[in-house]
């Protein structure tokens, strides 16, 4: 079973393309974190949040993911941090095309 990790936090910004731009090196080691899949990365500028939908192969790789971006979230001056794990019910992921093998 694969694991989901979603978080979100506030964030003045940037966002939109300023973000894919300032977050470009993030994303490309995010990519190389033991047990990753794949991430969809989430934004609200109005709301001043942004996150993302994270997929990991073991629910331990998704812990230890969130304790360590947890506190590089913190060191970038981001806090109210919130993140749930949950498992993937791949049958019926599958039956609404959910990306899953």
């Amino acid at each position: 079973m694969a694991y989901i990790l979603q978080i979100d936090f506030t964030m003045e910004g940037p966002f939109g393309e300023e973000m894919a731009t300032a977050f470009h090196d993030l994303a490309m080691s995010i990519r190389e974190e033991e047990g990753f899949q794949w991430k969809i990365w989430t934004e609200n500028p109005d709301a001043k949040e942004a996150g993302g939908i994270y997929v990991f192969e073991t629910k331990e790789a998704a812990e230890k993911y969130l304790d360590m971006h947890t506190k590089r979230l913190a060191q970038f001056g981001l806090e109210n941090v919130r993140a749930k794990v949950f498992g993937i019910n791949e049958t019926l992921t599958k039956v609404t095309d959910g990306p899953v093998e």
